[in-house]
């Protein structure tokens, strides 16, 4: 070997340093620590992707939840579920790494912080739960998008015949519409990639929220009175069974209003480092639940003074208001926009789990595992998965169709909320981290945080036994595929 060549040698073994040095701090310009491209996201990203799950169809259901609880409890079991769910969603963020918080091994998904903190039967029980939730969100969201256009048409039908046609819309042309749309949103191909479409989401939320609110406000001093009672609708107005049963549906209405966690590991998986990612998403879950639960409390608190007792199961599509008609337009046009967005930012972690399973179990596939590249015109290609193509399109015609099943708005949203809220919200980043810090069994922590999921679980059987309730009562009137409004 020549000088020249032990030279070039040592340069080379300097470069490869150098590169080990770069990985090792956090990776190189283009990738990340794990390898893959370099994330991105920020506080406003992650807080866009909150905003855009949480402020979701469930806000237009608190001016019924709180007219079921009343003036006192109805505000304070909303700030109760916020605080919990900020609380919890801290103990979760702090599980997106193994070990140390900047450069421990990265958990992708729930289920990987959940294999990696407890193991065992708990990763499958935790996965089954999670992504039944995701599934029934798709529905919810469905329904709720339905609702909406055809308040549209309905709004359009009362202000051209003064308040005094039927103006009956069935809701599955509705349906199959949003169902399209969602097929072709469903081809993009990462949550990653999901940024600028929950950034117009976050804004049509603030949209609807705010045209809501502000009808309740000029409902009340056109009312010239604040409606509603200390303790929520009469005995009277409803049974005492019923009074029982709509307060449980009302803790699952505002449990739905307030779930996120079952996304947040994927949603913390976009955020750049340093600082850590779990600083990131702590103040991004402050951002996001502080400005949620103020629109949730002026909509919620605002629509119950406005129409108490007769508080619609949705604010906006219920038909408290009639006029302005353009007004309601607007807002259920953005509640529909806000949806496209929602019903991707809930499916996007369903859709990676089925695709990632597929390649594990089918590597050699190439239906599975090749792209094709079809050319755009003004740009140079899109990567078509044939599998992504074809089963995210089968999944969004099931949720369609299951939708058109179960058009029940205000019983399925208390539903969803009660099933996914305390073992998701509450459960495993509770026993997550109780792991993680190593907390001593029967101490005054383990026993405190033990306590708070105990009361979780009671609040989400009651909300869950309020629903099934509600569904039942529906079922005995329904016909399927023939819903109108």
């Amino acid at each position: 070997m020549t000088m020249g060549d032990d030279n070039t040698a040592s340069k080379n073994h300097q470069v490869f340093d150098v590169s080990i040095n770069m990985n090792s701090q956090g990776g190189s310009k283009c990738f990340d620590d794990d390898g893959k491209p370099k994330r991105t996201g920020t506080v406003w990203t992650a807080s866009a992707h909150i905003i855009t799950a949480v402020i979701g169809s469930g806000v237009l259901s608190l001016a019924w939840a709180t007219a079921q609880l009343g003036w006192i409890a109805g505000p304070t079991v909303m700030f109760l579920f916020s605080f919990v769910t900020y609380y919890t969603s801290t103990l979760l963020a702090a599980c997106y790494r193994s070990g140390d918080p900047l450069n421990g091994k990265r958990n992708y998904t729930y289920m990987d912080a959940v294999r990696s903190n407890l193991g065992g039967f708990k990763v499958k029980l935790c996965g089954l739960v999670q992504y039944v939730n995701l599934f029934g969100v798709a529905v919810g969201y469905t329904i709720a998008s339905s609702i909406s256009l055809m308040a549209i048409n309905r709004a359009n039908c009362f202000h051209s015949h003064d308040g005094k046609g039927e103006c009956k819309v069935n809701s599955t042309p509705y349906m199959i519409a949003f169902g399209v749309v969602e097929i072709i949103f469903s081809q993009i191909p990462d949550f990653d990639q999901l940024w600028w479409l929950s950034t117009v989401a976050a804004v049509m939320s603030f949209t609807y929220s705010t045209i809501g609110l502000g009808l309740g406000i000029t409902k009340v001093a056109e009312n010239g009175k604040v409606m509603g009672s200390l303790t929520g609708i009469s005995i009277g107005t409803v049974t005492e069974a019923q009074k029982i049963w709509r307060s449980f549906q009302a803790l699952g209405d505002i449990a739905f209003a307030y779930s996120y966690s079952m996304i947040l590991i994927e949603i913390q998986d976009t955020v750049k480092s340093p600082p850590s990612e779990a600083k990131t998403l702590k103040k991004a879950s402050l951002v996001s639940v502080s400005v949620t639960t103020f629109f949730y409390m002026l909509c919620g608190c605002f629509g119950y003074a406005a129409f108490g007792d007769a508080s619609p199961s949705n604010l906006l599509t219920g038909f408290g208001f009639y006029e302005p008609y353009w007004l309601l337009d607007i807002a259920n046009a953005a509640i529909v926009i806000h949806l496209i967005g929602a019903y991707q930012v809930y499916c996007q972690p369903l859709f990676a789990f089925v695709e990632k399973a597929a390649i594990t179990h089918f590597p050699n596939c190439g239906f599975i595992t090749k792209d094709v590249k079809v050319p755009i015109p003004g740009s140079s290609h899109y990567n078509l998965n044939l599998f992504r193509l074809v089963w995210r399109t089968v999944f969004v015609i099931i949720t369609t169709l299951i939708s058109m099943l179960l058009p029940f708005f205000n019983d399925v949203v208390g539903l969803l909320g009660a099933l996914g809220f305390w073992p998701l919200t509450v459960y495993f980043p509770v026993e997550m981290y109780i792991a993680q810090k190593k907390i001593p069994r029967w101490s005054t922590k383990w026993l405190c945080l033990q306590t708070l999921s105990l009361a979780c679980l009671i609040i989400s059987i009651a909300a869950a036994a309020g629903s099934i309730a509600g569904v039942i009562l529906d079922l005995k009137t329904y016909k399927p595929f023939s819903t109108s409004y």
